[in-house]
């Protein structure tokens, strides 16, 4: 075990551990530690905390020390720094005629380097660019390629369900969504109504796919072959939620509706089951 502190250097960003160098801190206080990437300043997401080994990346890097009035003055200086950057840097994309959107620009709280984020249809040679910048900023430039998620989580705005989006609300970091899982949940797979406003597949597809997967364990799928209080037939529509059946049954004329009956009413004898065919698979190509 091992006391940590957990520490984010975005609003909506993923939390990473830091020896707290025998320090008690408050969540929300303002840090100096030292990353990977050279002395940053975060705010603490967790405080003082025994963790598991296991659960820690090593080396742990040790707290410098909390914020003083000259380091938020830096953070505030970069910010400002980081705006008249963008600008020069989009300039520059326009005079080098690259094919790229610039999304953010982020400053290291040392000033040793600046990074660029910006989006791209396919790889883009920036080697000129580079040059160009680092001529201009004197210091390291770094420019990083991210994807349509990232750049939503950046920016921020609102979905389709008129809500701030999760990324940038309270989401530290993307978990894998699927085609399957609005199957599962009986969404229409049109684009439109799976996706969000970044092009991809609903975030929130995955917060009650727990739920889902565990009540289709228990409930028969449409094609399912069951034995009911009325007789045996074939499962046309389920109702995961209302735990409901439609079924068709074998002794009834073609033309007839089937019976609705609860899911603890019914016996599987042959299940049925749920299949993206390939040609829903090619129309959804690209939304994971």
């Amino acid at each position: 075990m091992a006391e940590v502190i957990g520490v984010r250097f975005k609003e909506v960003g993923k939390v990473y551990y830091f020896d707290p160098n025998n320090n008690k801190l408050k969540v929300g206080d303002t840090v100096i530690v030292e990353t990977a990437r050279g002395i940053e300043c975060g705010k603490v997401a967790m405080e003082n905390k025994e963790v598991k080994d296991d659960d820690i990346v090593h080396p742990l890097k040790k707290l410098v020390r909390k914020a003083t009035k000259e380091d938020l003055k830096r953070l505030e200086d970069n910010h400002r720094k980081e705006k008249e950057a963008l600008k020069i840097c989009e300039r520059k994309v326009a005079e080098h005629k690259l094919e790229m959107k610039l999304v953010d620009v982020e400053y290291t709280f040392d000033n040793s380097k600046i990074l660029f984020y910006f989006t791209a249809d396919g790889r883009v040679d920036f080697r000129a660019l580079v040059k160009d910048l680092a001529s201009v900023f004197r210091t390291r430039i770094e420019l990083r390629q991210i994807g349509v998620r990232d750049e939503s989580k950046m920016l921020g705005g609102l979905g389709v369900c008129g809500r701030p989006f999760c990324c940038n609300s309270f989401l530290g970091e993307f978990h894998p969504v699927s085609i399957k899982m609005a199957k599962e949940q009986g969404l229409s797979l049109s684009p439109t109504k799976i996706s969000g406003t970044c092009g991809r597949l609903m975030c929130c597809l995955k917060y009650e796919q727990e739920a889902y997967t565990d009540l289709l364990k228990r409930t028969p799928k449409v094609g399912a072959i069951v034995k009911t209080p009325a007789g045996r037939g074939l499962v046309v529509e389920t109702n995961l939620l209302s735990q409901t059946l439609k079924v068709k049954m074998d002794n009834t004329p073609d033309d007839a509706a089937p019976q609705t009956f609860k899911v603890r009413q019914v016996r599987i004898v042959k299940d049925g089951y749920i299949k993206v065919n390939k040609k829903e698979m090619d129309e959804l190509k690209g939304l994971e």
